[in-house]
Parts: structure tokens; sequence; C-alpha cells
């Protein structure tokens, strides 16, 4: 594992951090994991198309074959019976 260490963090966001982990109920260097991880997964799903991810989610569900194309089709509207 690597470390990484912050100089100059102003006040103000320490704090915040402090209290993010209370919240959490974990450590302020946990908080800094979390929050680290989530920008970095950010960042390396926005370079594949939604519905890449979508069916790469999904994949193995068992679904074998292609949904139709639905465009130019009029829907029909449903009806609830109340």
């Amino acid at each position: 594992m690597s470390q990484v260490v912050v100089r100059n963090l102003e006040d103000g966001v320490k704090a915040g951090l402090k209290q993010r982990a209370s919240l959490h109920g974990w450590s302020m260097e946990e908080e800094a994991r979390q929050i680290l991880r989530k920008a970095v997964l950010a960042d390396s799903t926005s370079s594949i198309p939604l519905g890449s991810r979508i069916a790469a989610r999904f994949a193995g569900c068992g679904l074998v074959e292609d949904l139709p194309e639905l465009h130019g089709q009029v829907i029909a509207e449903m009806e609830f019976n109340t």
C-alpha cells in the first residue's frame, strides 16, 4: 500500500473531513480513502459509454438475444384500474 501526505490543507477542509468521517463512523483516513476511490472510479467510468456500462452490469443475467429496436414505433398507453 502506498501513502500520500497532504500538506497545507485548510482548517475548514480538515474540519469538514473530520465531520464526514464521524457521520460515516470511521476515521478521517478512511474518509479520505473513500473520497479518493470515488473520484478515481468516476473518472475511469466516464470514458466508457453508458450503454456499455449498463451491458456490463447486467451481463450474465440470462438475456441471451438482442432486444428489438423501438425507433419510430408508437407505444400504447397503459390503463390503470382504480
